[in-house]
């Protein structure tokens, strides 16, 4: 599902409008993600360019199972324009929930001198791969609803009907 704009991976603005009480303690800029823009694809930005994929590697390896991770640099450069000295790496995680791990801790990080930048790249993705992401969320969902309505029954009915 190779896409034809790069816009969704540009940083965004910190939000400094929120109210106090809901600001936290990090500022953070507001995004939404839906089933389909997230992904087991990573885009990880900024990296220094010294040589650091076997050490970017085992850093995301300490999150969970790594399929791949590939160094796309020029690929991105005929895309958009890319921070001087740095490499743009590709890397593919076997569990949505690990990418989503990864991405949380270490977006915004320092790593070797530079800030990393990491944001989803569902246009990497098969039609599989979609396919089967947006599957495993509708059991997800069913599975949650099936507890839920269990969960709200009155336990005097539960007993009753067990006698």
């Amino acid at each position: 599902m190779e896409g034809t704009s790069s816009e969704h991976h540009k940083r965004m603005e910190y939000c400094t409008t929120r109210l106090q009480y809901r600001q936290g303690r990090e500022l953070k800029a507001v995004k939404v993600y839906t089933v389909a823009s997230e992904s087991r694809h990573l885009l990880i930005f900024g990296v220094p360019k010294i040589n650091l994929q076997a050490n970017l590697k085992s850093k995301l390896q300490g999150f969970g199972r790594l399929e791949s991770c590939i160094c796309i640099t020029s690929e991105m450069a005929l895309k958009m324009d890319l921070e001087a000295f740095t490499d743009v790496f590709a890397a593919k995680f076997e569990r949505l929930e690990v990418a989503r791990r990864a991405k949380q801790m270490l977006d915004a990080r320092q790593f070797y001198g530079g800030i990393l930048h990491i944001s989803y790249a569902p246009e990497r993705e098969s039609l599989e791969e979609l396919r089967e992401k947006l599957l495993k969320r509708r059991q997800e969902v069913a599975f949650r609803i099936r507890r839920n309505r269990r969960d709200r029954e009155p336990p005097h009915k539960q007993s009753r009907e067990s006698k």
